[in-house]
Formats: C-alpha cells, sequence, structure tokens
C-alpha cells in the first residue's frame, strides 16, 4: 500500500437488519482525497447473499442506519458537505431521504419507538446566542462563559462543552410516502414558521420536542420495549466534578401530539436505574422485550476515579443494583456496541488477542462466543433470525457478513481494489518478556529486491488500554509498502490479554511497558531474521510517549517519530480534556514522580532525530505538549523537526482530512527516506 491508496480504504458501520432477516443495511464510507472529506452512502444486500449489495441512499456522508421495527424505513445520519449530520429516514425499498431534523450542531445518535412511530434522539443544544444560533454574531463577539466544572471540553468538539450539552428529543416520523408540505415563503416582519428547514419553499422538519435538560451531557437513548419511556446514560449526580461515575436513567415520554416543546419548562424527573453507591460508569444501557435491563460499565473502585486498564462488565439490574454478567478478569468489553439477540439476550464484543469477538449473553449469565480466530467484529445486529456483523481481518479493512453455521459469511469484498495494490500479511509473533511474561504481537515483511528488508520500525500503540491487532492497519501498511518491516505488539497496559496484564502499569507508566516494547522488538527481529541495527521507532499518543521516553534512554534508534504524544505531565493537568484524572491513575498522585516519569523531563538526554507530529486544535494532547517537547529537544541539541497540521485534533491518522492524512503520510516516509534509508 502507498500513501496515494489511501481513497481504496472502505470502512463499513455497525449493520441494520430487517425484522423479517432477509435484508441487511450498512454505511460505507472512505477518505475522497479529491473532495477533501469522508464520504459514504448506505447500501443493501440480501442476507442469503443472492445478489451483490447495491447503493439504497446517495448522500455527501450518511451513515448509522437502523430499521425501523415494522420494517417500512430506514432511519440514518446525513451529512451535507461542511454541515453536521441530521436525522433521515428512507423507504427500505429506496426513494428520496427525508430530513427530520435541523439541530444547529446535528445530531450524534438515535433509536426507534416500538410502534415506529417515533424517533429518540441525542443532540447538542447550544445555549441561545452561541455557535451561530443568532444571525450575524460570530464567536468573538459572544459573551464570556462563566466555568465552574473542571471538566468544560472535549477533542474534536468545536468550542465548550458547557455550553452546548447533549440532550435528548423526540420527533414524530413524517409519512415518507406523502406529499411534501413545502414550507411558507417568509414575509417582511413576521417571523420564520417553527419547524422550517429554511425559507423560499423549503421542506419542513417535525418539531422536536425535549426530554431532558440541565448542564449534564444525556446520551445513548434508547426505548423501552412498551415504548412509555426512554433510557440514557449522564453523570448526574452530586459530586460529579470530582469522579468519573455515570449512570443509567429513564425518562417517561409524553404522549405523542403532546409534550414540552422545544423549552425545558414541564420536563419530567429522570428516574436513576443504579441504587446508590454504585462504582460504575456506564457507557450503555438496553431493555430488551422481556423486560431485563443491561447496562454496560467498567467498575470504578471506592473512589469512583479508578479507571486505568479496567475491563468493561456486562451488568443486568435487578432490584435497583448492577449484577455483573461477564468476568473483568478475563473479558472486556470495551469496544462494545450494546444490541438486543432476542429471546433476552444481547450481543457484545470481547477484546482478545487483537481481536474482537461476538458474545451473545444472557439475563442469567450464560455467555456464547459466536466467533473466534483473528477477526475483529466491530459492530453487529440481529433481527428475523439472522446475525449481520460489520468484521475486519488481514484482507479488509471492513466488510458485512451474517453468522453461519461455520462462522460468518462474507456478503462483501469490500477491499479487493486496496488487495490488488499488494498488501503485507502480517506475522503473528510471541515472545517472552525479560522477567518472562508473555508479550504477543506482529511482524510485517515486505517483498524487496535485495531480500530482507534493510531497516525495521517499531510501531507502539495509543491507550495505553488499547490493543494492535492483526487486521489490516493503513499505518503499517503503508510503512511495510515503503519497504521497511515492521514489529508492531501489546506491551502490558494494552487490552485484550485480561484485566492484570491491562492494569500492570495502573500507577506505574513507563516501567514493565517501555522494557515490553523493547523486548517484542529484539524477539521479533531475532526470530523473523530482521535488521537489528539500522531502527527506527514512532508511535501517536500514548505510543508518542514511550516513543520519546524510550529515545531518552535508549540510543539504537537512527531516527523517530513522536504524534500527538503525551509529553509532559504537569502541563497536561488542566490543558487536556482527560487532564483532571489520566496523570494520577498512570503514573501515581506523586507530583515528583510525575514530572520524574515526563519525557519533557527528560528530554534533554535524547540523541536520536525527532519528527514531533502534532495537531495545533488537539484537545487530548493539547499542542502545548509538542511546543514545549520540541523546544527542549532543540535546546538539547537534537536534530528535529515539528509538522503541525492546522484544523485537526488528536483523530487526526483515523478521521482526519483525507488531503492531510495524505500529506502526513508522506511527511512521515520523507523522514525515514532521509535518515533511514533503504538503498
Amino acid at each position: 500500500m502507498q500513501p496515494r491508496h489511501l481513497d481504496l480504504l472502505r470502512s463499513v458501520s455497525a449493520p441494520t437488519v430487517s425484522p423479517d432477516g432477509a435484508t441487511v443495511v450498512f454505511a460505507l464510507s472512505r477518505p475522497d482525497t479529491a473532495a477533501d472529506a469522508e464520504v459514504g452512502q448506505l447500501w443493501r444486500v440480501p442476507a442469503d447473499g443472492s445478489a451483490p449489495a447495491s447503493l439504497l441512499t446517495r448522500g455527501h456522508r450518511d451513515g448509522a442506519p437502523r430499521f425501523s421495527p415494522d420494517g417500512s424505513l430506514v432511519a440514518f445520519l446525513r451529512a451535507a458537505p461542511g454541515a453536521p449530520a441530521q436525522l433521515a429516514v428512507v423507504a427500505a425499498g429506496g426513494g428520496e431521504p427525508l430530513v427530520v431534523t435541523d439541530r444547529p450542531r446535528g445530531v450524534l445518535s438515535f433509536d426507534w419507538s416500538p410502534d415506529s412511530r417515533r424517533l429518540v434522539l441525542a443532540a447538542r443544544d447550544p445555549e441561545p446566542g452561541r455557535y451561530g444560533t443568532v444571525e450575524g454574531v460570530g464567536p468573538a463577539a459572544e459573551p464570556p462563559r462563566r466555568i465552574t466544572t473542571t471538566r468544560y471540553k472535549s477533542n474534536g468538539l468545536p468550542g465548550y462543552a458547557v455550553d452546548q450539552r447533549v440532550q435528548l428529543f423526540v420527533v414524530e416520523v413524517p409519512d415518507a410516502g406523502a406529499e411534501p408540505v413545502p414550507a411558507p415563503a417568509p414575509s417582511p416582519g413576521a417571523p420564520a414558521p417553527a419547524g422550517a428547514a429554511g425559507a423560499g419553499g423549503a421542506a419542513r422538519v417535525p418539531q422536536a420536542v425535549r426530554l431532558t435538560a440541565g448542564d449534564v451531557d444525556c446520551t445513548h437513548p434508547r426505548f423501552t420495549p412498551d415504548g412509555t419511556a426512554v433510557t440514557f446514560v449522564a453523570a448526574r449526580h452530586p459530586g460529579r466534578d470530582d469522579d468519573l461515575r455515570v449512570g443509567a436513567h429513564r425518562v417517561p415520554l409524553p404522549a405523542p401530539g403532546t409534550g414540552a416543546g422545544p423549552g425545558a419548562a414541564g420536563l419530567a424527573e429522570p428516574e436513576e436505574l443504579l441504587g446508590p453507591g454504585a462504582d460504575l460508569a456506564v457507557r450503555e444501557v438496553l431493555t430488551t422485550a422481556d423486560g431485563s435491563v443491561f447496562v454496560l460499565a467498567a467498575p470504578l473502585g471506592p473512589t469512583g476515579r479508578d479507571v486505568a486498564g479496567r475491563s468493561t462488565v456486562l451488568h443486568v439490574l435487578r432490584d435497583g443494583a448492577a449484577h455483573p454478567l461477564t468476568d473483568p478478569a478475563t473479558v472486556d468489553l470495551g469496544e462494545s456496541g450494546l444490541e438486543a439477540a432476542g429471546g433476552g439476550a444481547v450481543l457484545v464484543q470481547d477484546r482478545v488477542r487483537g481481536a474482537l469477538h461476538l458474545l451473545r449473553v444472557d439475563a442469567a449469565g450464560d455467555v456464547e462466543r459466536l466467533t473466534g480466530g483473528p477477526v475483529e467484529v466491530t459492530g453487529a445486529a440481529a433481527a428475523g433470525g439472522t446475525v449481520a456483523l460489520a468484521v475486519r481481518d488481514a484482507g479488509t479493512s471492513g466488510d458485512v457478513a451474517v453468522l453461519g453455521a461455520d462462522g460468518p459469511r462474507r456478503l462483501t469484498d469490500l477491499s479487493a481494489p486496496l488487495r490488488a495494490t499488494g498488501l503485507v500479511v502480517p506475522r503473528e509473533v510471541e515472545v517472552p518478556a525479560r522477567d518472562g511474561h508473555p508479550l504477543h504481537g506482529w511482524v510485517l515483511v515486505p517483498d524487496t529486491p535485495a531480500g530482507a528488508p534493510r531497516a525495521t520500525l517499531l510501531l507502539v500503540h495509543g491507550g495505553p488500554f488499547a490493543q494492535y491487532t492483526g487486521s489490516l492497519f493503513d499505518e503499517a501498511q503503508v510503512l511495510a509498502g515503503a519497504g521497511y518491516a515492521v514489529v508492531m505488539g501489546n506491551p502490558r497496559g494494552s487490552a485484550g490479554y485480561g484485566e492484570a496484564h491491562a492494569r500492570a502499569i495502573a500507577g506505574a507508566m513507563g516501567t514493565v511497558d517501555a522494557t515490553d516494547v523493547l523486548d517484542l522488538f529484539d524477539g521479533a527481529c531475532r526470530e523473523h531474521g530482521l535488521e537489528a541495527q539500522r531502527v527506527g521507532v514512532l508511535g501517536g499518543s500514548y505510543g508518542g510517549y514511550l516513543t520519546a521516553w524510550t529515545i531518552a534512554h535508549d540510543h539504537r534508534f537512527a531516527a523517530a517519530v513522536v504524534e500527538r504524544g503525551y509529553l509532559d505531565a504537569e502541563l497536561f493537568v488542566g490543558t487536556s480534556d482527560i487532564g483532571t484524572y489520566f496523570t494520577e491513575q498512570y503514573f501515581g498522585p506523586d507530583p515528583a514522580v510525575q514530572r520524574a516519569r515526563s519525557p519533557q523531563s527528560v528530554a534533554h538526554l535524547t540523541r536520536t532525530p525527532t519528527l514531533v507530529v502534532h495537531s495545533e486544535d488537539d484537545l487530548r494532547c493539547p499542542l502545548s505538549q509538542a511546543e514545549r517537547y520540541f523546544l527542549a529537544l532543540r535546546r538539547a541539541g537534537v536534530e528535529s523537526e515539528v509538522l503541525l497540521f492546522p484544523g485537526e485534533d488528536h483523530e487526526l491518522t483515523r478521521s482526519g482530512r483525507p488531503r492531510h492524512r495524505l500529506q502526513r503520510f508522506e511527511a512521515v516516509l520523507e523522514w525515514w527516506r532521509r535518515h533511514l534509508p533503504l538503498d
């Protein structure tokens, strides 16, 4: 794979299945460098594989499809160029979609009512006068913000979280087959009609009825099976500024055609589903048809802040208490969705040794593993006897499959054009750490005219509570496509190997994890005959931290790339969107230890030429992390450069502008050609 092949990457959303189980709908998305945007549409495919997938919509960026319970409609999120995503519906058989919201900051997520008549949605609700809600009032003309919480921003969110909280709304679903009713043209001196999407005859959208209000984010709404209430996730408890607890709640719905309207007066008070003292960070809540209430949540310990390396656990609620159904020591549902599987059970995904396996779990705690092997199930849905999956592996960045008696059966082959460019198949490697702990990872060894590659790169993942997988990874493929061997793996602190492996660096980051990546690298080079003298190292976020820490203590590397790095622990506190807890969780509470383990404090020991890559709008690892580190390298006489991307945040390599992603690949390869040439 070469950088120019970026446009061939194909990703798929979690699929949705028609109630009769006959049709699977999914969103396919891809970077488009010509449009300089991520684009995507909805596709449908027969579940029996009798016909190839075909287009259902033709929007600029359509995603997150979900069949209505009666099977007549598909709701989805549609984003026009330069605009936030709005909720839309389209007839299941195809046709012109109807946009049913005009939220100023777009729609984040939604769910169908059981009778298919209403949709509940989560959307940011800006304060009056902010974020363009008043024509002619730009950001510089807005009044000052009074901040009373220490958590007031979020990476990837333009502006501030405190004045655009996520709230829940419900809308009536219009008749998709009815003749459109145009909005009246404006009259001089008359206010714009309520619910109008625009002037000059633009189609109206239904009026959204508010369900929640207040200075908290209310997310992941789900209808209850009887359609009378909505469950959601929020941190509504006193003291939420001082802990990481998040609760599960339920709010009753107004009858159709009634409600509190767009204002906050007259709203029903949400009910807390968890009893007092629940030390959980809830991610999702779902009520199945038999009345069982399932909750995905990570235990936080009695302080409510003990988050480092904690496995996400599936719980069932009984008598106001959460009862665990999965074992956090061996099962981690940290990247999982939560979908009904029928029969009072749910579908979840378990992180296992660089894979994501699909599990079916019922309220009694019976766990059935539905998939295995080196496959990532990134989304799933079940209906009418069909279980549909979104999958990734070494040969695809995303495909759709259905679960059969022998495992997943592919309905698509979306990465065939990318494979035709020449991909390197990852080889698994397992070697012991210096203390005997098993280390697992992959090596990519490209074919070269000279035989074995003449240089090897060590790639370090972010997180740290994340995992590399054996699936198609554009970063590793581009490096291998340029002729470099690549070693990548999951040191202690990573997900997928049990909670003890993940929590080994709680309060101790930069210790065994730092030696683990080097032990894995050395072992992989020995086992696969890789070049171990001409070597480089690179990583992003936590991987940027570990790269910077490593090159200050080990001078074997010809060059390094430190990207969006966590580099200055002291400065991180109070500037990062996770700065209220991350440093103390992974370094401990002692400021002296925090400073001692910070790459900033040892940057003067570095001798390795270093390219520092950062995004100007990064709020996870703010730009100041890179700026101070770069200055320290220069003052130490280290050959170094900084590459800054305007308008990008912490997610540049995953969801940044395609042209910036392409330019980043080209800059990184140029750095390696300069400092680690292959000829």
